[in-house]
């Protein structure tokens, strides 16, 4: 009889489990329902695997990740799991063999969407399947206080009722208190063991820059992390499709991917990035939940994410091999004025109150002076040191400036202009512009006209952005986005608070990019086996038409190159080699290892 810590060595290639994995495993296989809060990259895809191969039935993973199924199927068969799925981009005759294979007993492990589940009669289908086991993927889909409220996945609330004895366990990476204890409710779990694991990406390293030229900006980012695969998250599909051309004309190798490309395209674009075919995707955020793409070195987001919960998933798409990445977000205020545009057009007043304190959190998060990730545990309930020694505020690119003498000459132009006019104009009154609008209303004749003239707009403008950030100054979306002060504003006039700017320091030392990192950490790591062994790699997930990841992730691969194995049980150190991967993988990598080393 084999227990969850052998099958993890012998399937998985792991000598241990990692945090909360054991004690979920065991919790389903004493027929107890879970809930389990874990960031992605946390391992959820073994607690749920090895369930499946312990028990004696059907395990059932419900996934809205219809693009993903199939990488999550090729990589459970990897690991010698009997494993299908079940959607709409299965023939009728592909998707016939699989039902006779799951009656006959066969199939250890089924994903199916929760539109399947939605069938009429399909859960009662289930039932003549030995079901012993369902594991809800992506629970916060259930949730209206989610950032991914999906309709579809209610029909889960039935699952209960079909199947009252046997264990449901709910997964998640992004779920707030108030979301884990709707889930628990809808999904009826009946004293469920409960973890909620640290939200803590200690592998990735997050950084907000004053959004600018941000085509060149991203751009710049980007070849600063050349050859490494990274994710790029704009708001519209034509700003999409921009950063796309920009990226291409700078020698990047990018795809887009939005809604309104043909699903073949998208698709294509898809496998190409997860194929390490191309290096970076463009995408709006119809993008990233059919990625299981291990070494994704860096995000961007070239626009303010609409909520904490989504910039969290988005940035977590990095680093899932645990090794180091880098987020960087780009804002402005004209980010807020966006979203603002468009919770102004929902009809629902509680969601649209919802969206407007994500608003709020979102703009905070970028604009003040405290560490990133403080911020976002603390978002999720999680208690945070102030210096996480790994952000660009705990690592000194940031120098707080007192800006209370700039900022009153903006404040003083708005009050004397009697609140009546937009960012623009006010800062052609500070430096002092000749323009007709200034002269036809005598602007050139108040007292605040030319006082900033020794300093460029770009400052200027950051100045004002600054001002908004901070809530010192609103812009008034029935006055045409026309500047007014608030009670903070009118203290900081009247210097009753002081003014502290947020400034870049560009002649600091930049943090050290992932590969860097990588090649510390690594010891005797040999870049030029690493390149060799990724080759091999290469031509066999091409040959058995998978991503390269599922065969081997990047993070087994160097750890391969640093214990340069040369017979099969020092392979089977490696963490990632299991033995169904020595028998599949052994032939293909140790005599390349054996000639590289001149045996």
């Amino acid at each position: 009889m084999f227990t969850p810590l052998s099958l993890l060595q012998k399937q998985f290639g792991y000598d241990s489990f990692r945090p909360n994995q054991e004690e979920i495993i065991q919790a389903v296989l004493d027929g107890k329902d879970a809930f389990a809060s874990m960031p992605t990259g946390g391992g959820k895809s073994i607690c749920y695997q090895i369930p499946a191969l312990c028990l004696k039935g059907l395990t059932i993973v419900i996934s809205p990740l219809i693009a993903l199924m199939k990488d999550q199927v090729d990589a459970a068969l990897e690991t010698g799991i009997p494993a299908a799925f079940i959607n709409s981009t299965l023939s009728a005759e592909k998707a016939s063999a699989i039902y006779s294979r799951l009656y006959k007993g066969e199939i250890k492990l089924l994903y199916i969407s929760p539109e399947r589940l939605a069938l009429e009669g399909y859960l009662e289908k289930l039932k003549e399947m030995n079901v012993v086991f369902f594991a809800i993927d992506e629970a916060h889909c259930l949730s209206e206080w989610g950032h991914d409220f999906r309709p579809d996945y209610l029909v889960l609330s039935r699952v209960r009722d079909v199947f009252p004895e046997i264990p449901i366990a709910a997964f998640t990476a992004t779920a707030t208190q108030k979301v884990q204890e709707d889930i628990i409710r809808i999904l009826r779990l009946h004293e469920p063991f409960q973890v909620r694991a640290s939200f803590n990406r200690k592998e990735l390293f997050y950084r907000v820059d004053r959004k600018e030229k941000v085509l060149r900006q991203i751009s710049s980012f980007i070849l600063d992390h050349s050859d490494q695969a990274g994710i790029v998250y704009r708001t519209s599909r034509k700003d999409v499709e921009k950063t796309t051309a920009h990226l291409v004309q700078s020698g990047i190798k990018a795809l887009p991917y939005h809604a309104g490309l043909p699903q073949s395209t998208r698709e294509e674009n898809q496998e190409m990035f997860n194929r390490d075919e191309v290096d970076v995707i463009v995408a709006t955020i119809a993008f990233g939940m059919g990625i299981d793409k291990s070494n994704i070195r860096f995000v961007v987001h070239g626009d303010l994410p609409k909520s904490m919960e989504g910039y969290y998933q988005e940035t977590g798409r990095a680093g899932r091999d645990g090794l180091e990445s880098h987020c960087l977000l780009l804002y402005s205020a004209g980010d807020m004025i966006k979203l603002q545009y468009f919770i102004d057009k929902m009809d629902n007043p509680e969601e649209k109150e919802r969206a407007r304190r994500n608003m709020q959190k979102m703009g905070s998060y970028a604009s003040v002076n405290v560490c990133r990730r403080k911020q976002i545990l603390e978002y999720f309930d999680e208690p945070a040191a102030d210096n996480c020694g790994f952000c660009d505020i705990c690592t000194g690119e940031i120098e707080k400036v007192n800006g209370s003498v700039d900022a009153q000459k903006i404040l003083s132009a708005v009050i004397r202009t009697e609140e009546r006019f937009g960012l623009t104009h006010i800062i052609d009154i500070v430096q002092g512009a000749d323009t007709e609008k200034i002269r036809r209303l005598g602007h050139e004749k108040i007292k605040t006209y030319a006082v900033g003239k020794d300093k460029s707009k770009k400052w200027w403008r950051g100045i004002v952005e600054e001002l908004i950030s901070q809530k010192a100054v609103i812009q008034d979306p029935e006055s045409y986005n026309a500047l007014k002060l608030s009670p903070k504003g009118r203290e900081v006039l009247f210097g009753r608070e002081p003014f502290f700017i947020i400034k870049k320091d560009d002649k600091l030392p930049k943090v050290p990019t992932g590969e860097e990192d990588l090649f510390a950490k690594s010891g005797n790591y040999n870049t030029d086996l690493f390149d060799l062994l990724k080759e091999v790699r290469t031509k066999l997930a091409r040959k058995k038409n998978v991503p390269p990841y599922v065969i081997f992730s990047d993070k087994t691969l160097r750890e391969m190159s640093a214990l340069k194995p040369v017979d099969n049980s020092a392979f089977l150190r490696v963490s990632g080699v299991g033995e169904t991967k020595l028998e599949q993988y052994g032939p293909f990598f140790l005599p390349k290892i054996r000639e590289f080393l001149g045996y």
